[in-house]
């Protein structure tokens, strides 16, 4: 098929805009009005390959998620399910972070259209909902505690069974084998730090000796009345897990040897 005709059936299956510049030997830049977040243009080019055409995104679809996101927190829980979803919907291959889609059967118009619907689906994992983003937080909480801290050292969503058989005052992580085990709270809004404010008061009132710390999605975030009570009991605190990771590693490692 020409690369006319090749032009023609982009515009009639995705859109009208879609321009094809060669850059090469069998190689074109397919531009299109399609725009990730940061305003940037979907990267997308055609190739021949062997005896077959593909379309590529050549990297650059992950590689802007992982600007804002680990590239770790890429490849499980919620965001990884969005990104296999796509690629599974649309048959597209991720090849060592190369999105690819052979073009079959001379169905380039087809193949664009699914490549364009991938790429844009996968970009959705960079603002997901509200609610969404609440829920990775707490997976990436957990994922970067279990990668920084030695298993036997750690308990997720511990309770006092003593005082608390119900596990009414949760905490969402403990590390034990220190003088005064660390209490860890991953907080992601204002129901979340009053719910830590209560665990850590009652936890208190049981005398229950240790230490604390509050690790915030967006500290920002968090109305000024809620924040300045869980300040009151709450030794230490992180503003973001994000911007903050090494120091949080740091911190949690030192109090591992106490």
């Amino acid at each position: 098929m020409s690369t006319g005709l090749i032009e023609r059936e982009f515009r009639e299956k995705v859109c009208e805009k879609i321009r094809l510049r060669g850059e090469g030997m069998h190689r074109f830049r397919v531009l299109s009005p399609f725009l990730l977040e940061d305003g940037d243009h979907l990267s997308i080019a055609l190739k021949r390959e062997g005896d077959h055409w593909l379309l590529t995104d050549e990297g650059q679809t992950l590689m802007h998620l992982a600007y804002d996101v680990d590239d770790r927190d890429l490849e499980q829980g919620t965001r990884q399910k969005v990104i296999g979803n796509a690629l599974a919907t649309f048959s597209v291959e991720d090849r060592e972070g190369e999105l690819i889609l052979p073009v079959t059967d001379d169905r380039f118009g087809d193949a664009l259209y699914s490549f364009v619907q991938a790429l844009l689906r996968i970009s959705d994992v960079s603002y997901l909902s509200r609610e969404r983003v609440r829920s990775t937080f707490l997976e990436d909480f957990r994922s970067f505690m279990e990668r920084t801290l030695p298993a036997e050292r750690v308990a997720f969503d511990w309770s006092e069974t003593m005082h608390d058989p119900e596990g009414k005052y949760q905490v969402d992580c403990v590390l034990n084998g220190t003088t005064r085990p660390l209490l860890v709270f991953a907080l992601s809004g204002d129901d979340r730090v009053r719910d830590a404010t209560i665990s850590l008061l009652q936890i208190e009132r049981w005398g229950f000796h240790f230490r604390s710390v509050g690790i915030f999605e967006d500290q920002e975030e968090v109305n000024r009345r809620v924040l300045a009570r869980f300040t009151d009991v709450c030794e230490k605190q992180f503003s973001s897990l994000a911007l903050n990771k090494d120091r949080i590693a740091r911190y949690l490692t030192e109090a591992l040897s106490e």
